[in-house]
């Protein structure tokens, strides 16, 4: 099943925002990424290389693939109600193409800001390392060493593979057998199903 809107898509990839650029050269590069919804008609994706990565290089003016992977797990055809079913493998994943362009320095500096204030728990970072962002000796040390990149969003595809189209059941019993595992992957494929709603019988 696909998700219904763009809004939908935004939410799963600022959950999951570590995602793989894929260029047309078929390099990968994993990369966290920040979304800016209200930028650009499907919104702007912007992420930072490192600039010893030679991807990089490849990129600008070019179109790219970001694949943003979600929860993901085994489904056994044992826990099916129904009998002749075949093993599988559920999922929620969304791609994104778009354009690339690379940022100046002083972009990219301000979107290694917004990185760290994204993902630094609030109030962790200390005051003393608050101030060495701001000296110039610092933000020209870490000019040299990352390179900025701003993707403008054309097509945004998300698919939600959770057995929605198996009878009421079978999903119970998918439902019971994930609840049943102890590894990580099919309590969070769980727990995310349950936040959604889709595939719970």
């Amino acid at each position: 099943m696909a998700m219904r809107t763009n809004e939908q898509a935004h939410q799963f990839i600022e959950n999951y925002s570590f995602g793989m650029i894929v260029s047309q050269s078929l390099e990968g590069t994993h990369l966290p990424f920040l979304l800016n919804k209200d930028e650009g008609d499907m919104g702007t994706l912007y992420c930072h290389f490192a600039r010893a990565n030679g991807h990089w290089k490849n990129l600008d003016a070019n179109k790219v693939l970001i694949a943003f992977n979600g929860p993901n797990a085994y489904i056994s055809p044992s826990w099916y109600a129904s009998r002749l079913a075949v093993p599988t493998w559920n999922y929620a994943a969304v791609h994104v193409y778009g354009k690339v362009e690379l940022l100046d320095a002083a972009q990219t500096l301000d979107l290694a800001r917004q990185t760290m204030d994204k993902y630094e728990p609030q109030g962790e970072m200390r005051h003393d390392s608050e101030q060495e962002l701001k000296t110039r000796e610092f933000q020209a040390k870490l000019s040299k060493a990352i390179v900025g990149c701003k993707i403008v969003i054309s097509q945004i595809d998300g698919k939600l593979k959770l057995g929605q189209h198996r009878k009421p059941q079978d999903q119970q019993g998918v439902v019971k057998g994930l609840a049943a595992e102890n590894d990580d992957n099919s309590q969070a494929l769980l727990s995310y199903m349950r936040a959604t709603e889709i595939g719970m019988g």
